[in-house]
């Protein structure tokens, strides 16, 4: 623990207090960006490509992959590795194929600011805008995991109570965003990305001197976890979510699916131009590489030097207390929590500006008709910067029981949002006859089924849950779209996206 170094200590409070008065004044920056819904969901051309594409990057990492992934590293060992390979490889190539589309489709709608009301634009259905809208209330769990991946951090590198960390975590995020919006999110993004790939980088040559070998350092650390447990290093494994083929097969859909969560494609929105599309993918996929294919590693090496941590989501944080030197642990520690922060950020912004944007906008008309389009925007941009209290503190209370896996719950929550949209937006592109009672009907089964699949044990493998009930969302809209299917339904899509 850090307290036991009062050097290490307070070069870390030092750092993040330095740090939490950087994005708080970037928050400050972007308030005049934000005056309107629009600009509050997406600040769009108000910030350079390159720095949303590591935003994006930035915001997909988050706890999962600096604190959860390799926390299940170290419960079961390089089977894991299918999960990390496949955040860089997979989600990007699935960003490639999605992003340009989806660009332009938001280009024809007008100013869409999120994805329910690109969906809701897609299939001129404003029930399907508000049904999504619900949906992305899962994203409340992820949030929570986020929570306890910072409290984590604090409680087992500072000594700050577990209670005190969510509740420092959630203020001082509550505050920029609700400040800056969108336009301080990607901003802070940026830099939380560049400090993460820093600490990524790190973590890979601390091996040289904490496993040895030399340039044979990975056959080394395999010896190694070989010697504790042959199971470790089993590409397949023998317990865990990567136990078959079929499991790690599941895995690929998800990541490939992954960049449809409405936390991150709504960076897509973001994007002023189609010129700039180009460097935003490659400043995505260059950050994305380093800090998905190193941090993990980490978690492995903990297993050799600390075989027996009460808590494996504490790996990486002893790890790098007891592998760096003062001032490098330090920065490697803020650049964790940069990490987590650049998620948490994101899934306030994107679950608030839902909640004002795509509910409230939808609902308020039907009870007051006599609400200008001004005075709609105008609430509306309130009821989310509003909402952002209500969702922290709703996160807080949730945070407060600590989940058995961080990695768990965040792969839970979103796997429900993605097993409803995935079908609606991908058939959405090309399919002429896909209506929005289909869509509805897919994002109803997806969820649902998911949702009945892990409660009930159905399926245990959270991956596999999300797979065959994704399939099922898919079978609900191609049946009830070709039922309902009309010329006005195909005069919705898109005719010409080269």
């Amino acid at each position: 623990m850090l307290t036991d170094s009062s050097l290490l200590l307070w070069t870390v409070i030092i750092l993040l207090v330095v740090y939490f008065g950087v994005v708080t004044w970037i928050g400050q920056r972007g308030r005049k960006h934000s005056k309107s819904m629009n600009g509050f969901a997406t600040a769009r051309g108000k910030v350079s490509p390159w720095l949303v594409g590591a935003s994006f990057a930035a915001s997909y990492s988050s706890a999962n992959l600096f604190i959860g992934v390799p926390g299940l590293a170290y419960q079961y060992g390089t089977s894991v590795l299918w999960y990390t390979l496949g955040c860089f490889g997979v989600s990007w190539v699935g960003l490639l194929i999605f992003a340009k589309t989806f660009w332009r489709y938001g280009k024809k709608f007008g100013r869409v600011s999120t994805v329910p009301e690109w969906l809701g634009r897609r299939y001129n259905s404003k029930a399907l805008q508000v049904l999504v809208s619900v949906l992305i209330l899962f994203n409340v769990y992820y949030i929570v995991g986020q929570n306890v991946g910072l409290a984590t951090i604090f409680e087992t590198v500072i000594g700050i109570p577990y209670v005190w960390g969510i509740i420092i975590g959630v203020t001082i995020t509550i505050l920029y965003i609700g400040l800056g919006g969108a336009y301080a999110q990607m901003i802070t993004d940026g830099i939380q990305g560049l400090l993460m790939a820093v600490a990524s980088i790190l973590i890979f040559v601390s091996f040289f001197w904490t496993i040895g070998g030399g340039i044979n350092v990975f056959g080394e650390l395999t010896s190694q976890l070989n010697a504790a447990d042959p199971n470790l290093t089993r590409a397949i494994g023998v317990e865990g979510p990567y136990n078959s083929v079929l499991a790690i097969m599941a895995v690929q859909f998800l990541l490939f699916s992954f960049i449809l969560m409405p936390h991150l494609l709504n960076k897509v929105l973001s994007i002023e131009t189609e010129e700039e599309l180009a460097p935003f993918t490659l400043s995505t996929g260059i950050v994305l590489f380093v800090i998905s294919t190193l941090m993990v590693l980490g978690g492995l090496a903990a297993r050799v030097l600390f075989p027996a941590l009460e808590s494996a989501d504490a790996a990486i944080p002893m790890y790098v207390i007891e592998s760096f030197p003062t001032i490098i642990a330090a920065i490697i520690i803020v650049g964790i929590i940069s990490a987590i922060l650049s998620s948490t950020d994101s899934l306030y912004l994107g679950v608030t500006t839902s909640i004002g944007n795509d509910f409230y906008r939808i609902v308020a008309p039907l009870f007051n008709k006599n609400l200008s389009k001004d005075q709609i925007d105008s609430q509306s941009l309130k009821v989310a910067k509003g909402s952002l209290l209500l969702v922290g503190l709703l996160s807080l209370y949730i945070s407060l029981d600590r989940p058995e896996s961080l990695s768990i719950l965040i792969q839970f929550s979103f796997s429900a949002i993605l097993s409803g949209i995935l079908a609606p937006i991908s058939l959405g592109y090309f399919w002429k006859k896909a209506t929005n009672y289909g869509a509805i009907a897919a994002v109803i089964a997806g969820a649902g089924l998911y949702v009945v699949f892990t409660q009930l044990n159905v399926i245990e493998n959270i991956y596999l849950a999300m797979f065959f009930a994704s399939l099922a969302s898919f079978v609900a809209m191609g049946i009830i779209s070709y039922i309902t299917a009309n010329e006005k339904h195909e005069a919705l899509v898109l005719k010409k996206i080269s």
